[in-house]
């Protein structure tokens, strides 16, 4: 007589999938150190895993040789993005006198407003900052401190990024061995589906961001020179950056182009940065970002706007950057799996029946 499995009431399985989850999220947690630059590497390796094989196959190269010349050609890449901003600055520094002058300026008519509205006086407000500032020089030395500290830390992150990218690239055959490895033969089909397509769609995602970013920061930088903004190309740059934050990215890049554009023009140029800002995010979010980059990651917006919440609240920047990829894994992982299905229609949401309607309104 076949036995008959058992299976635990749904309130129990639910309370173990909480503790499961609690536990999970603790240990990521406390191992930020190491799994944030391992992601990251992890991202960056799928990106670089063609031009790896392009170098090994028809260049010949060693694999070695093939991993650090594709980490070379990237870091060439952001180094060329980061000379732009940097010389882009640089004409800022040049004008730093005239920067004065229009802060000062600025500053004096806030006074001003303060006075009038708050009745204020400006001798008290002079007070006020000037007891601010000495509270800020006497800590200058613990600031200066932990600035030194921060960057640091920064580029050390930033190395271990590239060492991981290295080694998976290097690992890239033991590590897929070693996944269809684990698991039985009757799951390796399922297995070896999940991994082409995660290496597939995080290479589409990561590209198509890279093509917004360029598209976002030529239509800002010439919407901008159009209107004569002083420092368009500085501005169109910050724009299409911080435009690859999802949600949080756009009041970032407003909240600076507003500020520099206040120092260094007048009113009405800030309010059109303001406008141009806002109207140049209208365009992506509708048009760009479905057509680029959307139908690479099939994610709700909830469930996005919820992930990029939570990446903040573990990892901070880093976890913002990594929510979008991180949720798209997953996803791919509960499509593939029958008692994890309802987990990813979540997460897609009504994008399965409008594929599966189009689907079938093309083969009749």
């Amino acid at each position: 007589m076949p036995t008959k499995k058992l299976i635990a009431p749904f309130y129990e399985r639910l309370a173990l999938i909480l503790i499961g989850v609690c536990v999970l999220g603790y240990l990521v947690v406390i191992a930020k150190e190491l799994v944030d630059p391992m992601i990251f590497g992890f991202l960056f390796a799928v990106l670089l895993l063609p031009v790896s094989n392009f170098f090994e196959k028809k260049c010949r190269l060693p694999r070695s040789a093939s991993s650090f010349l594709s980490i070379l050609l990237f870091i060439g890449f952001v180094g060329s993005i980061m000379y732009l901003i940097g010389a882009q600055i640089s004409n800022i520094a040049n004008d730093w006198p005239m920067l004065q002058g229009q802060v000062k300026e600025s500053i004096g008519s806030l006074r001003q407003w303060v006075e009038g509205t708050f009745h204020i006086n400006a001798h008290k407000q002079m007070t006020y900052v000037h007891s601010t500032a000495d509270k800020i020089m006497a800590s200058g030395t613990a600031v200066l401190g932990t600035t030194f500290g921060a960057v640091s830390s920064l580029l050390l992150f930033y190395v271990f990024i590239l060492i991981f990218t290295f080694f998976i690239l290097f690992y890239r055959r033991l590590l897929f061995r070693f996944i269809t490895w684990v698991f039985s033969d009757e799951n390796k089909n399922i297995v070896v589906d999940i991994v082409e397509n995660v290496q597939k769609i995080l290479r589409q995602y990561i590209l198509g961001l890279m093509i917004e970013m360029v598209i976002v920061a030529g239509m800002a930088i010439t919407i901008f020179y159009i209107i004569g903004i002083k420092y368009a190309a500085l501005l169109g740059i910050i724009v299409g950056v911080f435009n690859i934050i999802p949600y949080i990215g756009i009041f970032s890049a407003l909240l600076l182009s507003t500020l520099v554009t206040f120092a260094t023009g007048t009113i009405s140029q800030t309010l059109t940065v303001a406008a141009c800002t806002i109207g140049i995010h209208a365009v992506d979010a509708n048009f760009l970002l479905p057509a680029v980059v959307g139908s690479k990651v099939r994610l709700n917006a909830l469930i996005s706007f919820i992930g990029i919440i939570i990446g903040e609240m573990i990892w901070g920047l880093s976890g913002m950057f990594l929510s979008i990829p991180v949720i798209a894994i997953f996803k791919i992982i509960f499509d593939r799996i029958e008692s994890l299905k309802p987990w990813g229609y979540l997460l897609g949401g009504d994008y399965e029946y409008k594929d599966s309607a189009e689907k079938k309104m093309k083969t009749e």
